[in-house]
Parts: structure tokens; sequence; C-alpha cells
């Protein structure tokens, strides 16, 4: 399947490089041009950026970073751009396909190598001071802006968590055994949950492997199955059948539900749909 992405990926990019070459440089004054692989880095470069930037993000927020097709409008956000944000991830290994193609020598190209789940708060909190450092350094005239930005979120990430923390206290997870997707695993133990075990994408659940999910499953007494929305909805449908356990999905991208364009969006759902699951 990777090939087929690749493939074709590199077909459209070819055909396309006749009519998009060249870049520009950031004229005093104008808008820094970011385009983002990702909603997760989106959302802190147009809360950090604010007016003095415009953000194009290629993947959709809902899709898994290795699935995914590169639009021609894609090709020429980045023949346009300043700075092409990245994580870097396995999946983005098509981006210097991309990247080769546009052939803008005015273009930054930065990785952001935050570990862990940005939808932790702390993950979050370190992604925004790298996101800032990186905009200011493009742009220093506007530096000290982007720094407050930061600052200011961090502020609001750091209230989120606190009122978050008091709502998951009561709900007591730490008694909640649960499988997740490996996708989710930082984010569940931050939560509170005890995670029994944890699963990858449906093409890895081989009959050996969901049966030795079911087993622990059913040694630990699960009553959850948390599936990631960007890795397939359904993906543990079966292992909570089996176990006779509830299910739910829920996000590791801002967006990915209706209405959660925002970090703190995003959270509360994922929230809203683990406390209901367990009555909470």
């Amino acid at each position: 399947m990777a090939r087929k992405y690749a493939f074709v990926i590199g077909i459209l990019l070819l055909s396309l490089v006749p009519a998009i070459l060249g870049g520009c440089n950031k004229i005093e004054g104008a808008k820094l041009k970011v385009v983002t692989t990702t909603a997760l880095i989106q959302q802190i470069v147009e809360r950090v950026g604010g007016k003095y930037v415009t953000v194009s993000n290629i993947i959709p927020p809902a899709q898994c970073p290795g699935h995914f097709d590169v639009k021609p409008t894609d090709i020429q956000s980045l023949a346009d751009a300043d700075l092409f944000l990245m994580h870097g991830w396995q999946g983005e290994k098509f981006s210097q396909s991309l990247i080769d193609a546009v052939n803008n020598t005015n273009l930054s190209v930065v990785k952001i190598n935050i570990s862990g789940n940005w939808m932790i708060p702390s993950v979050q909190s370190l992604a925004v001071d790298e996101v800032a450092s990186i905009l200011s350094k493009a742009d220093a005239e506007n530096s000290s802006v982007y720094q407050k930005a930061a600052d200011d979120y961090k502020k609001k990430i750091s209230a989120e968590e606190a009122e978050i923390k008091e709502r998951l206290s009561k709900a007591n997870l730490s008694a909640v055994n649960v499988l997740g997707s490996a996708m989710q695993a930082d984010f569940l133990e931050w939560a509170g949950f005890n995670v029994i075990g944890t699963y990858g994408e449906a093409d890895s659940l081989t009959p050996q492997v969901v049966k030795d999910l079911v087993d622990d499953g059913k040694a630990a007494k699960v009553s959850l199955v948390i599936d990631n929305l960007q890795n397939g909805a359904d993906v543990g449908k079966g292992i909570a059948e089996e176990l006779g356990a509830k299910r739910i999905t829920i996000s590791n991208f801002p967006g990915g539900f209706d209405n959660t364009e925002t970090w703190e969006r995003a959270i509360e759902k994922n929230i809203e749909l683990i406390l209901n699951a367990i009555g909470g």
C-alpha cells in the first residue's frame, strides 16, 4: 500500500514541477506564509502567529498521516511558502519528494521533534514553545508578539489541564481497565486509565494478536476499548464484542470531530466521550 501511494505521489509531483518552479521571499511587513503537515501544528501556528501568518495544512485532521493523497493545491502552497513545518513521522516521508519537486529555494523546512501525544497538556506546551521559537527566527520583527501569544496560550493549557484533572479525579479512572489503540496509549495513561494492552492498525490484527488481546482483556476484566479516530474508528470493534465491553473512539488531532478545531475543544471532546462511557 505504501509503494502505491509513493508511486501515485511521485507521478503527480513530476507532472506539476514545470508549473510551480520558484518561490518567493517574505516581503517586509507581509504575512509569513506557513505550510503545516498536520492540524496539530496548524492550530498552534494560527494561535501563536495570529494576524502575522497565513497557514495552509496538508493532511486532513481525521485522516491517518500515513494514508493520504497529495493534492495539486498542496504543492502550490509550498511553492509560495516561507516555512514548511512537519513532524518528521514515518508517514511524512512524502515530504522530501514534495520539497524537491517544488524547487522553492526560499523555503525553510523545519521538523518539530516533540515526542509524545500532543493532546497531553505538557506535550502541547512544549510544542507551543517550539513553534514560537521557529516563527521568531523566521520573522524576528514580530518575535515579541509570537512569544506573548505563546505565553498566553500556555496559561490556557494549564488552566484547561487543571479543570480536566479535577473532573477525571472524581471518575477514578485508575480502577478502569482498558485496551486501546497504541496511538492513544500515552493519552490514556495521562488520563489515569489502567492500560492492559494496546493494538495497532487493522492490518496488524492477526487472529493470534486478537486472541492474545481478548485473553488479556478477559483476565483483567477490561470494560472499555478505546479506538483512535485517525487509525480507523472501528479497529477495536471485534475485540470489544468478544469482551462484551463498551467501545469509544477518540481523536489525536484538533478538527478530527466537528467543532474541535482548537486543542481545548479537541481534548474536551475526548474527555466527554470517556466520561460518558464510564458513566462519570
